[in-house]
């Protein structure tokens, strides 16, 4: 069955011939908890992928699950850095090539660095953004690890206290 939205994290999986599926919703999730009930999923298995630009102006990415956040201290001790800043919408779209809310690992322009939190692998199935609105990847973690070989995997997240 031909998928009927392509993007470049669609492509990527595709490129590779690695199993996935695509599911469309009406309308594009606010948090990771309406993604994952739009879904049929736990919070934990949405994946949330995120930009920080660190002190020399690179970029790294972190994936979180949903229900987490980034653990500060932890990425900044396991980078080197003293400080270390959320990357401006711009600069997301401009280095993913996805627009906020809809970033993918997968199908990057150029290569970046990529850490996993570890407890997106306990789960028996992921979900990510697909690189467009009201769209997203499912996948197996066994998937992502194949599809993203230098992936970093550590203890990067902490429960958020607050909605996220």
């Amino acid at each position: 069955m031909e998928n009927p939205i392509q993007t470049p994290a669609i492509q990527a999986l595709e490129d590779r011939n690695l199993p996935y599926r695509v599911v469309q919703h009406d309308h594009h999730p606010k948090s990771a908890a309406e993604a994952a009930a739009l879904r049929g999923q736990k919070p934990e298995q949405v994946v949330r992928s995120l930009l920080f630009r660190l002190e020399d102006g690179t970029f790294v990415m972190v994936l979180i699950p949903g229900g987490y956040r980034a653990h500060w201290p932890t990425l900044r001790r396991y980078l080197g850095q003293r400080r270390i800043t959320m990357a401006a919408p711009e600069e997301v779209q401009k280095v993913t090539g996805y627009p906020i809310g809809t970033v993918s690992p997968l199908g990057l322009p150029t290569p970046i660095r990529i850490l996993a939190d570890e407890r997106i692998f306990q789960q028996p199935e992921l979900s990510m953004g697909a690189g467009v609105f009201k769209a997203a990847i499912i996948l197996t973690p066994e998937t992502l690890r194949q599809a993203l070989p230098q992936m970093e995997i550590g203890n990067f997240a902490t429960p958020a206290t607050q909605k996220d």
